[in-house]
């Protein structure tokens, strides 16, 4: 019976009152773990990582790094945003030893939103139907990995301009250019592909 309670409570406790916790007491971590566990995870798997064991590698190492670096965690940011930081430089370096970008975003549970994509994007075909999410899938695909991280925080992960700003750590305006410049992208892949 205790059990839900003290979760209840742990979720109305802040990120920040999490890391101050924690930098006492480094049991409180637990929490901060269970809160970020299947966002991170989801990231990852959206990024391209479609394997589930490297997924949960990637996911510990973040894990790792988060805990290791959270002296240097700089309180006038998001936590949310610092440790997707974190996640992003994990994900790009993983991608990179690899020497292969990640490839379609393949999960059943995204498909609502490719269709909330083609929504926002104002996607149509030249007979007014909406494009199917097979085929936004596929033209997300096609961009190349800076565009395709950019689409994946705005619309998948929902992250508003200031936090996809200090995860990728670029000026609010260079991020407002890259996401219409992805759009574009999109629009163009898909309207090539309807031709």
């Amino acid at each position: 019976m205790a059990e839900p309670s003290r979760q209840k409570e742990q979720q109305q406790i802040t990120d920040q009152e999490l890391v101050s916790k924690t930098l006492v007491n480094k049991q409180a971590f637990a929490a901060i773990v269970r809160r970020y566990e299947a966002p991170l995870l989801r990231y990852i798997t959206r990024l391209g990582c479609r394997d589930q064991a490297t997924a949960q590698d990637l996911l510990q190492e973040i894990f790792i790094k988060t805990y290791t670096h959270l002296n240097d965690y700089d309180h006038s940011l998001q936590f949310s945003s610092w440790i997707y930081r974190i996640a992003h430089n994990e994900i790009i370096s993983f991608f990179r030893k690899e020497k292969n970008g990640p490839s379609v975003l393949e999960r059943e549970g995204d498909l609502y939103l490719f269709e909330k994509v083609a929504d926002d994007f104002d996607l149509t075909t030249q007979n007014g139907q909406k494009y199917s999410a097979t085929e936004l899938q596929s033209a997300v695909d096609r961009l190349d990995s800076k565009s395709r991280e950019i689409i994946v925080l705005k619309f998948f992960e929902e992250k508003r301009y200031e936090e996809i700003s200090d995860i990728l750590q670029l000026p609010q305006g260079t991020v407002a250019t890259m996401i219409n410049r992805a759009k574009k992208k999109i629009k163009s892949y898909l309207e090539a592909s309807s031709t």
